[in-house]
């Protein structure tokens, strides 16, 4: 039996600058991956705060709610087969300087703070994360 999940993907405002939206979604696709829902966004502090809550207190979350608020984000959920690794093998590491060639990061970031896309790290996440970026699909 198939593992079909949901996941969240966003393209962070320095993806959108980069002007590198296509390309984004046409590596998941490519991978077999289906975009179920779209839509760009100008991210609300308040929304922020809800999907980085987990951070509230560190000493980088302003600079998070920040950075995500700074311009447009494109976020997606994407859908298909193990969809939440697959998601993060096409987006590679966290750490640009750590994601091989080939990978979203790897080709595109420059650093930790500006790197590009986010992903949901597991299933729960991605069902929490979907709710909040897009209600209406609840």
């Amino acid at each position: 039996m198939a593992n079909v999940e949901k996941t969240l993907v966003l393209v962070k405002p320095d993806g959108v600058k980069k002007h590198i939206c296509g390309e984004v979604i046409s590596r998941f696709e490519r991978k077999g991956l289906i975009l179920h829902s779209v839509k760009m966004i100008q991210v609300p502090e308040e929304l922020a705060k809800k999907h980085y809550a987990e951070h509230a207190g560190k000493v980088f979350f302003n600079d998070l709610i920040s950075f995500i608020t700074s311009g447009p984000v494109l976020a997606m959920v994407i859908e298909g087969e193990n969809a939440v690794a697959a998601v993060r093998q096409i987006n590679g590491a966290t750490d640009p300087i750590k994601a091989v060639p080939g990978s979203i990061r790897g080709d595109f970031a420059t650093s930790i703070d500006e790197n590009v896309v986010h992903a949901s790290d597991a299933p729960e996440t991605a069902a929490r994360e979907i709710a909040l970026w897009f209600p209406e699909l609840n």
